[in-house]
């Protein structure tokens, strides 16, 4: 975010997902008064950490798409992901 100050509207807007958008608002409109700048808080650190991870995933695309090699370590858990969700599949999750 730019350095306009935090509003309940850019939260909501930053959070990007309606159903979480829709849960900060159901938080921050039940919250008591003693707790709202808590609620408001953490509320917050995920609409920031989720544009600086919006921020990072652009850059990164970017870089890829300039033929680039993308910074950092990357680990590869494919196998671990299908192997979990075989597990799930096999107790009868849908």
């Amino acid at each position: 975010m730019s350095q306009q100050p935090w509003t309940i509207e850019s939260i909501r807007d930053a959070l990007g997902n309606p159903a979480l958008a829709q849960r900060f608002l159901g938080e921050i409109n039940r919250a008591p008064a003693h707790q709202l700048l808590q609620v408001f808080a953490k509320w917050q650190g995920i609409a920031q950490r989720t544009l600086d991870a919006v921020q990072r995933g652009r850059e990164a695309a970017a870089i890829e798409a300039a033929g680039g090699e993308i910074p950092g370590e990357w680990h590869d858990i494919t196998d671990r992901v299908l192997q979990e969700a075989a597990r799930i599949r096999a107790r009868g999750a849908a």
